[in-house]
Order: C-alpha cells, then sequence, then structure tokens
C-alpha cells in the first residue's frame, strides 16, 4: 500500500481583499491553528522533527517582531517629519512643486495627506521632501524694504 500526499500549490484559496500581503496579516494564533492542522495531517512515517517545529515559531515570531518594528518606525518618522513641518510655520522657504515648478514664500500652514506633511505656501500645497532652501530671518527683513 502506497501513501500519497497532498500538497498545496499555486496562490489559490482566499486572497486579501487589500491588495497587500496576507502573510503580514497571519497572526500567532493563526499561525498555531496553521501548525496544529499541520501535525495533525502529517506522514507518520515520516513525522516533523521537534527542531522543525521550533524553527518555524522562530520565523513567526521574528515576523512578527519586524513588523511591529517598522510600524514604530513610520509612527517615528511621521512624528519626526510633522515636528520639522510644524517648525516650518512662519518661515519663507523655496521648494518644488508635484509639477516641477518651483514656488516660494512663506509657509502658512501644515497637514498631512495621505501619512505625509505637506506644506501650504501662498495657497499651493508642496511636500516636505521637495523644499530646497529655508531663508533666514534677515532674508526676510531685505525682501520687505
Amino acid at each position: 500500500m502506497s501513501l500519497a500526499t497532498v500538497g498545496i500549490l499555486g496562490t489559490q484559496g482566499q486572497q486579501n481583499p487589500t491588495g497587500g500581503s496576507a502573510a503580514g496579516e497571519v497572526g500567532l494564533d493563526d499561525f498555531l491553528k496553521l501548525l496544529i492542522t499541520e501535525l495533525q495531517n502529517q506522514d507518520p512515517m515520516n513525522p516533523m522533527e521537534n527542531n522543525e517545529i521550533l524553527q518555524q515559531f522562530s520565523q513567526i515570531r521574528e515576523i512578527e517582531s519586524n513588523m511591529r518594528l517598522t510600524e514604530t518606525l513610520e509612527s517615528v518618522l511621521l512624528g519626526q517629519n510633522l515636528t520639522t513641518a510644524s517648525g516650518l510655520i512662519g518661515r519663507s522657504i523655496v521648494a518644488m512643486t508635484d509639477n516641477g515648478g518651483t514656488v516660494s514664500g512663506r509657509v502658512d500652514r501644515v497637514s498631512i495627506v495621505d501619512g505625509q506633511p505637506k506644506l501650504n505656501v501662498g495657497g499651493r500645497v508642496v511636500e516636505l521632501k521637495n523644499v530646497s532652501e529655508i531663508l533666514a530671518e534677515s532674508t526676510l527683513l531685505e525682501e520687505r524694504e
């Protein structure tokens, strides 16, 4: 009597509706359910070794840890960018617009769009990363005279 094994091929099955990685949404509970199912359905003549199970646990913990670290770093970066952008309110800057033009003037306000700080300069919106010059206060006094 021969035993047939069944494997999973391709990417059929439940798809992630957000278009992101479905693996990124697998938590520890989901992983444990999958592991238990794998253990229940393993080949009794060739069972999974303990070190393989531990290796899988280590991998899922590392992935979870990396995801949390990435989220934390993204939050810190947004906080730093927002602090930098808010420090420009009332200052004169020179920046590049999205269409490649140049805009200069005083920063009126800062807004967050799609997780990125945007500067409002005389009715035009520019990204913080597109600022090419921050003019000194003395430059402003010279412009007024």
